[in-house]
């Protein structure tokens, strides 16, 4: 039987003050080392979004780890936040939830120190409706949810000028907001929580939905959405992360080498059936 464990938000004050008693800690902590001497036998403890992230976990748990000699342990979080302040913290290991340009924001904001260590796989960021066959079929006047977070928001907006939707200003990066639409085309926004949108589909005419939200949400990303991101060249392979300093963990080594394994490509192939794509490799 696997052994998932469903945090909620009422970690989050845990997470805040393990991550504020972290900052002030330091090196010189004589348990450090004795924690660090038989970490090679604690269960590796990664933090991830439900789907797909620790259902790839729970398979390399379930089929892989104990032939490694590795002790794995998987939590689930539903938001964006959590996971990496709990890293940050020390409460897990690891997490396997978020990519790149997402990571590298929020280390701005909030000061923290998560480092990806290998690539596993990319969700295409799709745009999904409930009454519209077509993206032909999206006109003025009509209103588009989409993620409000920086990353995605701009990786939202990258996707509807790329269909012809909207026309961006010149030279707008990632982290393009709805300020840098030149021209919306008579469309309407509606910014909502990423984890949220898929709920809106009823409210609005479409929405622009991340992979693992579109697939709890009983979406079929490569059937039901009226375009797609395309997987080549795209920066948002999502990755196994930890706090700067960890990469070398043998426990982070063999989960990397697993999650890279040829039984994860064929599971994450034969069971999202292009709706995730392995996208395998070292982290930038």
């Amino acid at each position: 039987m696997r052994k998932n464990i469903k945090l909620t938000a009422g970690i989050a004050a845990t997470a805040a003050v393990a991550l504020g008693l972290t900052a002030c800690g330091t090196s010189s902590d004589p348990s450090s080392a004795k924690d660090a001497a038989g970490a090679a036998d604690k269960p590796l403890v990664v933090a991830a979004s439900p789907t797909p992230h620790a259902d790839i976990l729970n398979f390399v748990k379930d089929n892989l780890a104990e032939k490694a000699g590795l002790k794995l342990e998987v939590k689930e979080f539903t938001d964006y936040v959590l996971p990496n302040t709990a890293t940050q913290s020390g409460q897990v290991d690891a997490n396997f939830f978020q990519h790149k340009p997402y990571l590298d924001d929020f280390n701005e904001k909030n000061k923290t120190t998560i480092v990806p260590v290998v690539n596993v796989h990319l969700e295409p960021l799709g745009l999904y409706s409930k009454g519209l066959a077509s993206v032909k079929d999206i006109k003025a006047g009509q209103t588009i949810a989409v993620p409000n977070d920086t990353t995605n928001e701009g990786r939202a907006l990258h996707l509807l000028a790329d269909n012809g939707l909207i026309t961006l200003k010149p030279g707008v990066g990632t982290d393009a907001k709805l300020s840098d639409i030149a021209d919306k085309k008579g469309l309407e926004f509606k910014e909502l929580e990423a984890a949220t949108v898929p709920r809106a589909l009823n409210d609005v005419d479409a929405a622009v939905i991340n992979g693992n939200y579109a697939i709890e949400a009983d979406l079929q990303p490569a059937k039901d959405a009226l375009v797609l991101e395309a997987a080549e060249g795209n920066p948002y392979a999502n990755f196994l992360a930890v706090k700067e300093g960890n990469e070398k963990d043998a426990r982070v080594q063999k989960l990397a080498e697993l999650l890279n394994s040829p039984e994860v490509k064929k599971y994450i192939e034969d069971t999202y059936k292009g709706s995730v794509i392995p996208a395998f490799g070292a982290a930038e």
